[in-house]
């Protein structure tokens, strides 16, 4: 879970950070299908994303009750602007490490918010007793999303050939990066 937290974006607007209720299911849906129809540089295409309601709904309610996941969804004038989310590994040989994932619909880039969103997760890795990493990917020519994970400590440690082929047959890379954590005593 998170509290809703305001932050003013570099246009001077404000943003609600807050976690996204099961009564924001038909929002969530509405900002995936959007924001995946923007850019080639997310899994999926827009036709992908119609998960039934009820389907988006029980999602948003295990991660609200959830101790391994959050989500933090930006909105702005009654719109998700980006939403964010962490999954901490819960086995034994894994549990050191934590997955992140971020999406910003187009109008709403270069604000502040995917930095604001990375702080977050960032913290909420740290407040984790036992989190040595994060990690993620991101997709060959996303040069934007690129410069901002290295912004925030991310480095690039693997790559994976042809993992993404788009509609026009081509193909792209997939690069995993991670962000070390400062060592934290103590055992899990």
């Amino acid at each position: 879970y998170y509290p809703e937290r305001k932050i003013a974006l570099k246009n001077g607007k404000e943003a609600l950070f807050r976690s996204p209720s099961p009564e924001d299911a038909a929002l969530m849906l509405d900002f995936l299908k959007n924001v995946s129809g923007e850019t080639e540089f997310l899994l999926r295409c827009p036709e992908e994303c119609g998960d039934p309601l009820e389907q988006e709904v029980a999602f948003l309610t295990d991660i609200l009750g959830s101790e391994t996941k959050m989500m933090i969804a930006c909105v702005i004038d009654g719109e998700v602007a980006g939403n964010c989310q962490i999954n901490f590994y819960n086995r034994i040989k894994t549990r050191h490490r934590a997955s992140v994932a971020i999406a910003i619909r187009k109008k709403y880039w270069g604000l502040g918010i995917g930095t604001e969103m990375f702080q977050e997760m960032i913290a909420a890795a740290n407040r984790r007793q036992g989190i040595l990493q994060l990690e993620l990917e991101f997709i060959e020519g996303n040069e934007r999303a690129r410069r901002l994970y290295e912004k925030m400590g991310f480095r690039i440690v693997s790559e994976r050939p042809d993992a993404i082929r788009l509609r026009d047959g081509s193909f792209r890379k997939e690069y995993t990066m991670i962000k070390k954590l400062a060592q934290q005593s103590g055992q899990d």
